[in-house]
Formats: C-alpha cells, structure tokens, sequence
C-alpha cells in the first residue's frame, strides 16, 4: 500500500488576513505508530505518525486557537491516540469519535467526559462505519447534546437525503461534500448540498485538494461560496491536517487560510466561519478578542 508523504513542516500565518482570536481548526487528525497503535487491515492508504505535539505547533504557527481531532480511518474504533490528545490539551481540543453502537453507557460517559462532542460515520475510506446504524447513532448524539460529522461525497448521500435531512441532532457534511470544483454548480451534487444546507446541515470548508486538481485551487471558490451563502451561519473551516491520503504536492496550512480569504472574502462572514459558527458547534470558550 502506498505510503502517504508527511505534511508540510513549515507551517505559516495567512498573508491575506489576522486569524481572529478563538479561531478552531475543526478538522484534523493525529496518527499513532503501529505496533503500539495498529492500523486496521481495511485501511485504503497508509500514513506516517502525527503526533500531538506536531498538531499544536501548527495551530500556533498558524494563530489558531483550539481545534478538532477526528479519528482517523486508519485506527479504526482504536480511538486512543485522540483520547490521549485531548486529555493532554483539555482546553484547547475537542473530539470527533468513531465507535461501535454498542457500548456500554459507561463508556459514552467516559467519552463525553474526555471532550468527545460528536460521532463520524465514513463511508470514503476503510476503518469506518457507515450508515446502517444512522438512527442507533442519532439517539446517542440526541442524549449527550452531541452532533454527527459525515465523510462520503454528496452523490453517495443522495439515495438518503431524505433520512438525513430529518435528523435531530445537527450534522456536518465533511469536505464540501466531496463535490469536485469540475461539477460545477449546475451538477446534481451541488443541487443535492444546497438542499441539505437548506435543511438544516453544517458543512466544513476543507478539502479543498481533494477537490482540485492544483494549487492554489481557485476552481474551488465558486461551489465555496455558493455554500457560504446558502448557510454562512453554519460553515466552518478545518485545515485537514496532516492532509492524509493525498500524494501529490503538500498544502500549507497558511496557504488553506488564504483560500479562505476568497471563499469568504467578507471579513465578518469569515469571522464567523472561524469563530463563531465553530465555537457554538463545538462548544469552545469564547476568547476576549480585546
């Protein structure tokens, strides 16, 4: 299996705007080592570690004040080492898991306690759990206030949109849906995602080089800002760091928020994506800007 390059070490601030204070990176993984941290046998690439230490040195670099760690699709329901993340940084980080249905209630209590705040459902890449247990996973969310983060493309989400649309708990849609910048905003996807958003759906802004085919992934602005304004009180942006699964040239965190600048170019509205909208989905302290 290929191995996956390492992200880019040199992490920087944006050149195109001050990141505001309390800004989240709301997506982004740490990695562990096998023996110690095996990778599931279904995984669909193989990545280097990333460590705790190395995702707080970027979040610094880059002026970003919290952010959150989505298990990652290589360990599998082996949540550890991102449990160990947020127990070293409890103000700082949250945590998307990715469990079996059926724990016992000790164990969601435990997780809830630890700063999990939602649950992922992965139908893109092996080592997740799909959506055969979408309602099971609803009730937990509904009981602890948690919320349900989506990795899979908006085409895949189409035989069940309905379903989803009714959920009651809030849900994020990963990656802008996966819909690539060649669809267009005429496609069927795109049509799909606005509808969603019309329902009620959150979207992360990320991704975007797995949407296009080179830097600096201009062809991404016209969907991004379609989504921005179809819901801008409920996009928030995530660096996708270590940026696993990608072969080609790495991106720079600081590159990303630059992006951002163009999909939102208005600076109240991106604001909001970085700070406001995030911390009320996930729950952060709000920081005094002063």
């Amino acid at each position: 299996m290929r191995p996956c390059p390492g992200p880019d070490c040199v992490p920087h601030l944006p050149t195109c705007f001050t990141v505001p204070i309390g800004s989240v990176d709301t997506h982004a993984h740490v990695i562990g080592r096998p023996p110690a941290y095996p990778f599931v046998a279904s995984r669909s690439y193989t990545p280097p570690s990333a460590s705790t230490e190395a995702y707080m040195a970027m979040l610094d670099a880059t002026g970003m004040t919290y952010g959150v760690l989505v298990q990652v699709s290589v360990h599998g329901t082996d949540n550890r080492v991102m449990l160990e993340a947020l127990a070293a940084n409890r103000t700082r980080l949250r945590g998307i898991a990715v469990v079996p249905p059926d724990l016992p209630e000790a164990t969601w209590r435990s997780l809830n306690e630890a700063g999990v705040v939602g649950l992922r459902i992965n139908t893109l890449f092996g080592g997740g759990v799909g959506f055969k247990d979408l309602e099971r996973y609803e009730a937990i969310c509904a009981e602890l206030s948690w919320h349900l983060q989506f990795l899979t493309d908006v085409y895949t989400l189409a035989p069940i949109a309905t379903r989803i649309s009714r959920l009651r708990v809030p849900f994020v849609i990963d990656h802008m849906g996966y819909l690539q910048a060649s669809d267009g905003l005429d496609s069927s996807g795109t049509r799909l995602i606005l509808g969603l958003l019309n329902d009620g759906a959150w979207v992360k802004l990320s991704g975007a080089y797995r949407l296009s085919d080179a830097p600096p992934y201009a062809d991404t602005i016209p969907i991004a800002r379609a989504l921005i304004k179809a819901a801008p009180d409920r996009c928030i942006w995530g660096s996708d760091w270590p940026h696993v699964a990608h072969w080609n040239a790495m991106p720079n965190v600081g590159d990303l928020l630059d992006l951002l600048a163009d999909w939102a170019p208005e600076p109240e509205v991106r604001e909001n994506i970085l700070v406001a909208n995030s911390i009320r989905l996930y729950g952060f302290p709000l920081r005094d800007q002063k």
